[in-house]
């Protein structure tokens, strides 16, 4: 065990949005969840995280009896979330925070003593669009109070608790755009040319619940090899080639139709953007990737910001 505090300054992260370049489903597993094949790729927007250190506020009677919920309501501070969610306990912040300490009492490796943290959260992201804000903001607080904390926990160790508190948390702190399976927690880097986006957030949520279940859904897409998602990137990163695509678009834009009009917006700007417009995740963001030509021509991205049915960001790879 470490037998010491280490004080840690004020720290401010970028938790960063990702999109899935395509997004299929290989089958369900027996556990009730569902096996994908997709690739994430992190960009360089997102909402921000601010914590600072409460040296003040010091706990120091911590073993293996140690309930991790009273910890975290004592030892976390979170501002900025209030809109998210009424209860503290069910905002992800709060649940990575409570896994990782959780983590921690599992396995005996606390230091002897530690300080509380207040975290800031300065969100930007929509929340339900496919953007992974949450699970961002998740992964962020684990990489950091981690830090803080001196817990120490290897990369490994902290997307095997990441991937309790959801799906999207893996990719987060892997922290690089990767080829992901398993139910997003198998996680292989892939180096892909950078890229800048135009994506539009339309105002509409579907239950992930209810798209899982939906008769349309194709959950039996055949597995792809990892060293061809590799060497195929070129049918998915700029335009999108069969038989890469994402499962949930004919299903979320069915039921959702400003999402069907985002994308059918976008899909009217392919051919100067000489990409395909899609889905991000189970909706509801669209993106359209833009080739190199169209993403330094900032007056006519503008105009199809301002022309766009929603409200539109040209963002980049991260």
């Amino acid at each position: 065990m470490i037998n010491s505090l280490t004080s840690a300054p004020t720290i401010s992260r970028l938790s960063p949005a990702k999109i899935n370049l395509f997004l299929h489903i290989t089958g369900k597993r027996a556990d009730g969840y569902h096996n994908l094949q997709t690739v994430f790729r992190l960009l360089d927007w997102g909402d921000y995280l601010h914590f600072s250190v409460n040296d003040d506020a010091i706990i120091s009677t911590i073993d293996s009896s140690s309930d991790a919920n009273t910890l975290c309501h004592q030892l976390l501070v979170l501002a900025g979330a209030e809109s998210i969610t009424a209860d503290i306990e069910d905002n992800l912040i709060f649940k990575a925070a409570r896994a990782l300490l959780a983590f921690a009492i599992q396995s005996d490796a606390f230091p002897e003593q530690l300080a509380q943290v207040f975290i800031s959260l300065d969100k930007h992201l929509p929340m339900g669009a496919g953007l992974g804000g949450g699970s961002s903001n998740a992964a962020t607080t684990m990489l950091v109070l981690n830090e803080i904390w001196n817990l120490n926990f290897t990369c490994d160790s902290l997307i095997k608790v990441g991937a309790q508190v959801g799906a999207d948390v893996p990719i987060f702190i892997f922290g690089q755009d990767a080829i992901a399976m398993g139910i997003g927690e198998e996680l292989t880097a892939i180096d892909l040319p950078d890229q800048q986006y135009l994506v539009l957030t339309p105002d509409a949520h579907v239950d992930t619940t209810e798209l899982f279940s939906h008769p349309r859904l194709q959950r039996d897409i055949a597995s792809i090899s990892i060293d061809t998602i590799q060497s195929q990137y070129t049918d998915y990163v700029q335009t999108l080639t069969a038989p890469y695509h994402n499962v949930f678009t004919p299903v979320v834009t069915s039921l959702a139709p400003a999402v069907a009009e985002a994308l059918h917006y976008l899909q009217g700007l392919e051919a100067q953007a000489m990409s395909t417009a899609r889905m991000t995740g189970s909706g509801s963001a669209v993106f359209l990737p833009l080739d190199v030509s169209i993403a330094s021509d900032k007056k006519l991205l503008a105009k199809w910001i301002k022309e766009a049915p929603c409200a539109g960001y040209v963002v980049g790879s991260l």
